[in-house]
């Protein structure tokens, strides 16, 4: 029997010869790489904000959000590409964004933007692979499916490196899993780490009474009936582990163990009762699945949950199936873009992100809270109607050359904008930034070198990031 040594956690698995066959098909390798000495997460201390952050909340706006409707408008641009929205000033001068922000725009003196994103992957699935993982998906873009050899996501890593003892998951996705739009998109899981590695993933938080019921403790399974019931799946387990054990297992053995520490922890289930919020409090988020989601971030962030992602859709372009419910309206907006900002996805967008950010800074939380709100791309600068979409008026189209997003909090120097691009949000003409940068500014902001490495299931190292943290937002 081969024993694989992971790292310092004690997360090792015995590993049957045929697992270790099949694992070894999968990555196309002849031996696995067996060690016992850990590629640890090392210090980086001359980092700019390295360290600031206990928490990261990553607010990604699933469908592609166009820079010149929201962070970076061209209020001089011919027509055909600054589009139908005006440009405001903001509680920064010099800094303009959309008249559909203004909450966000009394606020820009606690952000950054960044305008000057970019890459070069132009498809939903890969796109977002690529900014929840950090590594470009090999189909660059592609829509495709995930599987089991998938890079894992930022949450899954950094319960590799360093997870947190203070609550059952290191990373859990809000309004989730993201769909790009017809199926749920790579780069959301444990990946090539094991199920053992996936973030919590909840869906619909603003319409039960309890974002996760299931933590309710029923009134007829005392303490004493909870605690027999997991010393018979134990006892199941150990007989199980006589057998021919292979990853499924394992799999459910973290899970089991993550739902009793769930179950046997009130403050926990506490987190996700939005119940316990005063009605004026979650009002001021918007009675909506993202305006809630937005909500009950802040609340895991109290609940020391080192990484949550909000998706702000979920669906990339849910609207296509449903025209008339606003909750379901993503970013993608290939036609209608107007119609669809102003009435649907601005309105909310505004109201539960400003929300966070100033409920955050109010509680005292966001000066160890790094937020970042970004999408898989922008917007292409030309209007135009894009056949074989649904929609009768003028939107724009998948563009990754130069895109917008925002980050505050943990030492972010508020009120700035880092890069820039050309008159007409098309390229990067200063201070080009790639979402792998983006992947080592959080995990920097958290007290993990990104340039260190992580360990898969047969000792491969991986190195958490292969960008560089980007210090001039500091």
């Amino acid at each position: 029997m081969l024993r694989l040594v992971i790292d310092e956690h004690p997360t090792t698995h015995p590993t049957s010869r045929r697992e270790f066959l099949r694992i070894c098909g999968l990555g196309g390798l002849a031996a696995p790489f067996v060690g016992s000495d850990p590629v640890a997460a090392a210090t980086s201390p001359n980092s700019s904000g390295f360290g600031r952050a206990k928490s990261v909340i990553v607010v990604y706006a699933n469908g592609g959000q166009s820079q010149l409707e929201t962070w970076d408008p061209k209020p001089h641009a011919p027509a055909g590409i600054r589009g139908e929205f005006a440009a405001i000033p903001t509680a920064v001068p010099g800094t303009l964004i959309s008249e559909h922000l203004p909450r966000l725009a009394r606020l820009t003196d606690r952000y950054a933007i960044i305008r000057s994103m970019s890459h070069d992957d132009l498809d939903h699935g890969s796109a977002t692979y690529l900014s929840l993982t950090g590594r470009f998906h090999p189909r660059k873009s592609s829509n495709p499916l995930p599987t089991p050899d998938d890079s894992p996501t930022h949450g899954a890593v950094l319960k590799r490196v360093r997870p947190t003892s203070r609550f059952p998951h290191s990373a859990v996705h809000i309004n989730g899993p993201a769909f790009v739009p017809l199926i749920a998109g790579p780069g959301q899981s444990g990946g090539l780490l094991g199920r053992e590695y996936d973030p919590l993933v909840l869906g619909d938080v603003h319409e039960g009474a309890v974002g996760l019921p299931g933590l309710s403790r029923q009134p007829d399974v005392p303490t004493v009936r909870l605690e027999a019931r997991k010393t018979l799946l134990e006892s199941i387990d150990r007989f199980t582990q006589q057998l021919d054990r292979g990853h499924l297992i394992g799999d459910v053995d973290g899970l089991y163990t993550q739902a009793y520490r769930m179950l046997a922890s009130p403050r926990c289930r506490d987190a996700f009762d939005l119940t316990q919020e005063d009605d004026a409090v979650r009002d001021r988020y918007g009675r909506n699945r993202a305006g809630q989601a937005c909500l009950l971030a802040r609340r895991l962030v109290e609940a020391d949950v080192p990484w949550i992602t909000v998706f702000f859709n979920q669906n990339a372009r849910g609207q296509d199936v449903e025209p008339h419910n606003t909750d379901s309206y993503g970013w993608d907006t290939h036609n209608d873009i107007f119609v669809a900002m102003k009435n649907h996805l601005m309105p909310r967008f505004d109201l539960g992100f400003s929300a966070l950010l100033e409920d955050l800074e109010d509680r005292g939380l966001l000066e160890t809270t790094l937020v970042a709100c970004m999408g898989e791309f922008g917007r292409a600068p030309r209007i135009a109607i894009e056949r074989g979409f649904a929609g009768e008026a003028p939107g724009r189209k998948h563009w990754a050359s130069v895109y917008s997003i925002v980050m505050a909090g943990a030492g972010v120097r508020p009120g700035s904008v880092y890069g820039a691009s050309d008159a007409i949000a098309a390229y990067p003409t200063a201070e080009k930034t790639s979402p792998s940068d983006v992947t080592a500014t959080m995990f920097s902001a958290l007290g993990i070198d990104p340039a260190s490495h992580y360990r898969d299931g047969l000792g491969r190292p991986f190195a958490i990031s292969v960008g560089q943290p980007i210090s001039g937002i500091y």
